[in-house]
């Protein structure tokens, strides 16, 4: 995928257009992340969305990622500016915002994620602010230098208006969600002329304001054609995909193994 410099914020990293690789995690609890940081993935997105992050859980899930050095995104349910708060209070390093179909939502979630010229709401007496340790003005400016603020592209609107949404200040990059554009168009697959019409729209516009387009596939296998077309960042799979395909795969061997020798229930122990 090319160098990367993990020493840089999440957002210098994304500024700089560097290939970078995670995973949604949808299974509450630490142990995911820590699994993914030690294969080396540059990030991780805590699904609120579609996982079962409560405020609690994604708090935890969060300080997983700063114990083990990788940066953590949350994928935040709506768009509001108390939720995107909650989860930068705790310490998140990028917002996954969806349904992001027009300039003004664009803007609201980039003033969600800033200080200065935006409406983040201030508290240094938390994670993000090291628990009062930072003085007022360092936290403001470390905050907003390193919080990455990504729209997800995932409606027909948002297609119509990529190039005045791609064009907001402060947004950091676009994701294309092709899952929903897929519904959304009625399409019977991703592969349909209309969504991959609409990928290309979207990387266009997004290569015309010089901002990186973050894409989601199932396997590393999948992502050449999108790096070709110019996709720079992705998310592979999530933590529970990675998990069916792993038990999936051994229950495979195993039958393999034992086909014709009766199955492993019937095996003596």
């Amino acid at each position: 995928m090319g160098e990367t410099d993990p020493n840089l914020s999440l957002r210098a990293r994304i500024a700089g257009h560097q290939k970078l690789i995670g995973s949604f995690v949808k299974i509450s609890g630490p142990a995911s992340i820590e699994i993914l940081a030690g294969a080396g993935f540059d990030f991780v997105v805590i699904d609120q969305e579609h996982g079962v992050f409560d405020r609690a859980s994604t708090d935890l899930a969060l300080l997983a990622c700063k114990a083990s050095a990788i940066s953590g995104i949350v994928r935040v349910p709506v768009l509001t500016a108390d939720g995107i708060l909650s989860v930068l209070d705790c310490g998140a390093m990028g917002i996954l915002a969806p349904h992001i179909d027009s300039v003004d939502r664009a803007r609201e979630l980039v003033a969600a994620c800033r200080y200065r010229g935006g409406r983040r709401g201030f508290s240094a007496v938390t994670r993000a602010g090291g628990y009062g340790a930072k003085p007022v003005w360092k936290h403001v400016d470390e905050a907003d230098a390193s919080v990455a603020a990504i729209a997800m592209i995932e409606d027909p609107a948002g297609v119509e208006n990529i190039d005045e949404i791609i064009a907001v200040e402060g947004l950091d990059a676009v994701f294309i969600g092709r899952g929903d554009l897929t519904v959304a168009y009625g399409a019977a697959t991703r592969d349909d002329p209309a969504i991959v019409s609409a990928v290309d729209r979207i990387i266009g516009a997004a290569h015309h304001a010089g901002k990186p387009v973050w894409m989601m596939v199932e396997t590393a296998k999948d992502m050449e054609p999108l790096l070709a077309k110019g996709a720079s960042s992705f998310i592979v799979s999530s933590d529970q995909g990675m998990l069916r395909n792993a038990a999936r795969d051994t229950m495979d061997r195993i039958r393999t193994l034992t086909r014709g020798k009766g199955s492993p229930s019937e095996t003596p122990v």
